[in-house]
């Protein structure tokens, strides 16, 4: 949660210096927020590339294992969609909003590229608040529904912020389905995200 907290931190001393008017013309005339998401695909590259688990499960990976991958996204976007019934958005602006899956850094930016920065703030804000509801109600979650739900809550954030709570509540033997979990997410966040904001 403390991780999460310092992004809501930054994101909001952001918003005050750009009000203040402290951020230099020249960040605002050029869009610097491209360059940032290159900067960040190439450190989720190498985050990725230098993990040397990646390859023992990659290696150990059986097909029955994407089945949770594939229920978070159909879930995801199903949600969104019926969301979109009561929202001045589009059920597109919606899904692509639910396609970030708690990737809020990655996704975020995205939809400002495409969509403009009320909806990549939006974007920001509710995939910050799934992965908070996940680290506040997976005892929950675990409890009542058991851990799949609590995996598929989490979304992308199974692999790092709220896989320790996660695996507490639900046992180390749900920590490689929580990790690839996440990493099919993670590769899909680009895809979806772009897919639906250009639609």
């Amino acid at each position: 949660m403390k991780g999460s907290l310092v992004i809501l931190f930054f994101f909001g001393a952001g918003v005050l210096l750009a009000r203040m008017g402290f951020i230099p013309d020249y960040f605002i005339e050029h869009d610097m927020t491209l360059y940032m998401l290159w900067l960040l695909m190439i450190l989720v590259g190498i985050s990725m590339g230098s993990d040397r688990r990646l390859g023992e499960m990659l290696r150990s990976l059986r097909p029955r294992v994407l089945l949770l991958p594939l229920a978070t996204t159909v879930g995801t976007f199903a949600g969104t969609a019926l969301v979109s019934l009561f929202l001045v958005y589009s059920a597109a602006e919606c899904m692509a909003v639910g396609a970030g899956f708690a990737y809020y850094s990655l996704s975020s930016i995205f939809i400002t590229q495409y969509k403009g920065p009320e909806l990549g703030t939006i974007a920001l804000i509710s995939n910050i608040l799934r992965e908070l509801f996940t680290l506040l109600f997976t005892p929950l979650l675990v409890r009542y529904m058991g851990p799949i739900a609590a995996i598929s809550c989490g979304g992308a954030s199974t692999v790092d912020t709220t896989l320790p709570v996660i695996t507490r509540y639900a046992g180390n033997q749900w920590v490689f389905i929580s990790i690839v979990h996440a990493l099919v997410l993670d590769f899909s966040v680009p895809f979806w995200v772009t897919f639906f904001c250009s639609i």
